[in-house]
């Protein structure tokens, strides 16, 4: 057992090492030589947990999509609000959720692995589902349209926000992407009790996180 928890450990750092380098320099450019210098493993050592370089990519990949620290809430909307602002709170300070994305905009990386992003997508309709069953959505919403358009707009002020001069954060990019977001889908009475704070990602991932967390009846976090 003491052994299996080590090689977890080690697949896990290789992991996090390599999704520097892709978030560093990129697919291409992102060596075994580079990763073994920074890790300190031998190639054999290496080799037994990820043959290629490829491997590592996918792995990376496999990590992408994450429901980390959204909560059962009264609405369903605000589990769907809750995980793009807390993939925008972790974005930032994880090395291996900023790979995934550049190796999904990256071409070379792209043509041979895909993205996740129609994994984000289902996440997302299903929780948009699950909302219209509950009424909590206007009659024109159309949950497979609203998830799709919303990934590929929180991708791209991810993107923008990455590179624009005045250090915007992420979190505060895509509270207002919400803020735009919901007033055409959501019905009203259920959009004036959505949290759509920019800190609320980093809230729900807390350490007062748990004495917050929703009672039996569905109270929000």
């Amino acid at each position: 057992m003491a052994r299996q928890e080590r090689a977890i450990r080690t697949r896990e750092s290789i992991l996090e090492a390599m999704a520097s380098l892709f978030v560093e320099v990129g697919y291409e450019a992102a060596t075994i030589a580079a990763l073994l210098e920074r890790t300190g493993l031998t190639r054999g050592a290496l080799y037994f947990h990820f043959p290629t370089k490829e491997a590592m990519a996918r792995g990376v990949l496999a990590r992408a999509v994450t429901r980390e620290g959204v909560r059962p809430q009264k609405h369903k909307l605000q589990e769907w609000v809750d995980l793009g602002l807390l993939l925008a709170h972790r974005l930032p300070r994880e090395p291996m959720l900023r790979a995934a994305v550049q190796l999904s905009v990256d071409p070379k990386a792209r043509s041979l692995f895909g993205t996740r992003w129609p994994d984000w997508i289902d996440v997302g309709e299903d929780l948009l589902v699950e909302a219209g069953k509950r009424g909590e959505l206007l009659p024109h919403a159309v949950p497979a349209e609203i998830a799709r358009l919303a990934v590929g707009a929180w991708t791209g002020v991810q993107l923008v926000t990455e590179v624009l001069p005045e250090n915007r954060d992420l979190s505060e990019e895509i509270s207002r992407l919400y803020r735009l977001i919901l007033p055409a889908v959501a019905r009203p009475g259920v959009l004036a009790e959505l949290d759509l704070s920019p800190c609320r990602g980093e809230r729900l991932l807390g350490p007062a996180a748990d004495a917050g967390a929703p009672a039996a009846d569905g109270t929000p976090a």
